[in-house]
């Protein structure tokens, strides 16, 4: 009742209603061009390759463009090149001292690096694009294999990234929450209903039974809980700040704390892990007749033992590296020092540092084995239900309810500044 009464008031404000209307209306375009199918290639061939082997490889990938790849659509690369472009970014601005220069000088300096970032963005679109057409050459899907063709196919892809990641800044600037995310959400939840559908499909073939149904809701229950409890898990240090008085005002002298995010990373090692390990798998489906293609798809394949314990400790140390490039606790301490604020019972400075420092690691190291437990997630979930091809897992379950709880944040947000009542009490 109280979400209800919550989203009239949301509606009653013009302009959250407009930001609103304007966030569904790119959606609907994001979701139209997912249909708009890539001249020069046959959809249904890749629908079967999709079916095969390769869609565990290339199922997430699917996942994350919201069908699109199966379609292959003018969308069939997603969003994924300007994830890899502003992942790259960041870890450059901490290694080139310009780029770093550029971060500190306030929004001049960040509509810099966004340039950048659109750059390396049609860049990495288009290297990709033309390998995936050379991949589909080699898996036989293009109409007309030729030099033309390979340039065609990637030059539209290429487009098709680049109006994405646009669609994405305009509904950053003009709408709620953060355009990239949400693009990726609608994706993701665009794929339940066929899900859903495919679910119905199996349990009237007699594939499942009613209790492994039960079971699957169940799990994904305990995993929404799970991931939203973690999300929203911190670890909050307080800080005392002195009392400073400047001419006639006295400043400071009040207690707060720094809030410690227990998943810091979010949803980014697993992006990593994930892109790093179909390198090879794709490569082997490329070669899938010769010896060494059979050795690796046997040990090291998609759900194998070894596969999965790679992709874990992966995912656990892409945390930890990305943890430590976005939060920096050298920078904190400083800034703490700066304004005459200290941790009770820690001298300002280096050791302030060495303390935060010690507790990102105990808390990182809690976020980075429920991400790699959640990433994993789908092989314990087929062999505990037996239902086969469960794309919807933990990964996108993360995405999901991260971008639903911050989309639900900004909305509150805008409540509260008109003295309504938000969602959460």
């Amino acid at each position: 009742m109280q979400f209800l009464d919550s989203l009239q008031a949301a509606l009653r404000v013009t302009e959250l209603r407009n930001k609103l209307l304007f966030t569904l209306g790119m959606l609907m375009i994001f979701r139209v061009g997912a249909h708009i199918p890539v001249p020069g290639v046959r959809p249904e061939a890749i629908e079967e390759l999709l079916a095969s082997g390769a869609g565990a490889v290339l199922g997430f990938f699917d996942v994350i463009s919201g069908g699109a790849f199966k379609n292959f659509s003018v969308f069939a690369m997603g969003i994924i090149p300007y994830i890899n472009a502003s992942i790259i970014m960041q870890l450059l601005t901490v290694v080139i001292p310009r780029l770093e220069r550029l971060a500190k000088e306030g929004e001049e300096g960040r509509k810099k690096i966004v340039q950048y970032t659109r750059y390396g963005t049609a860049v990495l679109a288009f290297l990709q694009a033309i390998g995936m057409s050379v991949a589909l050459r080699h898996q036989g899907l293009l109409t007309h294999p030729s030099v033309f063709n390979y340039l065609y196919v990637a030059l539209v892809l290429t487009a098709g990234t680049v109006f994405l990641m646009w669609l994405g800044e305009q509904i950053t600037d003009k709408g709620i929450g953060n355009g990239i995310s949400l693009l990726i959400f609608a994706g993701i939840v665009s794929r339940l209903p066929a899900g859903m559908v495919r679910l119905f499909q199996y349990l009237e073939a007699g594939t499942i039974s009613i209790l492994n149904l039960v079971g699957l809701v169940i799990i994904g229950a305990l995993v929404i809980a799970a991931v939203v409890m973690v999300n929203e898990g911190q670890r909050r240090i307080p800080v005392q700040y002195a009392k400073r008085v400047v001419g006639r005002r006295v400043y400071g002298g009040q207690t707060t704390y720094l809030p410690l995010r227990v998943n810091q990373a979010g949803v980014i090692p697993v992006i990593f892990a994930s892109s790093l390990l179909m390198l090879p798998e794709q490569l082997a489906s490329w070669f899938a007749g010769s010896a060494v293609a059979g050795w690796y798809t046997k040990f090291f394949g998609w759900g194998t033992f070894f596969h999965t314990v790679i992709y874990a400790l992966l995912i656990i140390g892409f945390t930890y590296f990305y943890t430590a490039v976005i939060m920096n606790p050298v920078d904190v301490a400083e800034n703490i020092k700066k304004y005459g604020g200290f941790i009770p019972g820690i001298r300002p400075g280096r050791p302030t540092a060495e303390y935060i420092s010690r507790v990102m690691a105990r808390i990182t190291l809690a976020g980075a084995v429920f991400l790699a437990l959640i990433a994993i997630l789908p092989n314990f979930v087929l062999l505990a239900t037996k239902i086969p091809n469960i794309y919807f897992g933990g990964t996108a379950l993360l995405i999901v309810v991260g971008v639903a709880l911050e989309t639900m944040k900004q909305v509150e947000a805008h409540l509260l500044m008109r003295s309504y009542q938000g969602f959460i009490k």
